[in-house]
């Protein structure tokens, strides 16, 4: 038997319900989500939405972890947070390394509390269980939207620009497959284990169709760079969407890029903004 931590944490529900991820990861904190929750508040209020911030987590490692007990873990954390969630309190959704297939079992476990089948309970479910249609894609679509438009501010042209993406799940994964799309040239992408390199650019396809359900790939090859290497990669534009302060004030000094797009929440730690700043790059 091992047990679990977890954290779930509401700030400000003062326009209305909080909102925001429930993460597994072996970093998890009471302070990280914490602080998470407070990003999701002023994410909400920047585009003038009825919800407060909320984040969640669970102290582990999923990628070590079997289809079952990381089903017990979901509905585990679900009956211990039942009392403070809901429609109208809190409303969780997918994160760092959770998916629909564990907004799934939680929205189950809390149907089975509430006695009431209860799917706005939670959000980035399945779509037969009346998940929304383009939720997988949209973090990508914007990130893309964000990328095009500063792109014109530093008279870039998509097309055959370098892009490096730290991260290759949810969000990085399809945000690497639209700038392939768009011409540009994918040369770096990351995920937990460490990135893969190439300057003549990645074959994305070939790389979606391989990650298992963590975006996890680069364990399939022997060539492989770390994150840190990663990060430095010259290019036009790089992505940081993993997770938090991987750009510090002890690498921002040797970040190649021309522009920096925030796909994560806060990739990017203050002092290392503040130096991107005086170098010219935009973030």
């Amino acid at each position: 038997i091992k047990v679990f931590t977890g954290y779930r944490a509401q700030h400000n529900d003062a326009v209305g319900p909080t909102k925001g991820g429930v993460r597994f990861h072996p970093n998890v904190s009471e302070k990280e989500v914490k602080a998470l929750s407070i990003w999701m508040s002023l994410k909400a209020g920047i585009v003038d939405l009825p919800y407060g911030g909320g984040k969640g987590g669970i102290v582990c490692d999923p990628r070590e972890m079997s289809f079952r007990e990381l089903e017990g873990v979901s509905r585990g954390y679900v009956r211990a947070i039942s009392q403070i969630v809901g429609p109208t309190k809190d409303i969780p959704a997918p994160d760092v390394f959770t998916n629909s297939q564990i907004m799934a079992w939680m929205m189950d476990e809390y149907s089975r509390i509430d006695e009431f089948n209860n799917p706005g309970f939670i959000t980035g479910k399945p779509l037969v269980l009346g998940g929304s249609h383009g939720r997988e894609t949209a973090t990508a679509k914007g990130v893309t939207i964000c990328i095009e438009e500063a792109a014109k501010k530093k008279g870039i042209n998509v097309e055959g620009a370098r892009v490096v993406v730290q991260g290759f799940g949810n969000a990085g994964s399809f945000l690497a497959k639209f700038m392939h799309d768009r011409g540009a040239k994918v040369i770096g992408i990351s995920d937990a284990y460490g990135g893969l390199h190439d300057p003549d650019g990645l074959d994305i396809d070939y790389l979606l169709d391989r990650r298992d359900s963590f975006g996890t790939v680069t364990n399939l090859f022997k060539n492989t760079i770390t994150n840190e290497e990663l990060l430095e990669l010259d290019c036009e534009i790089l992505v940081p969407a993993a997770i938090e302060n991987q750009i510090t004030e002890d690498n921002a000094y040797n970040i190649k890029a021309t522009i920096v797009v925030e796909a994560a929440n806060g990739p990017t730690t203050l002092d290392a903004t503040r130096i991107l700043s005086e170098r010219g790059i935009l973030l």
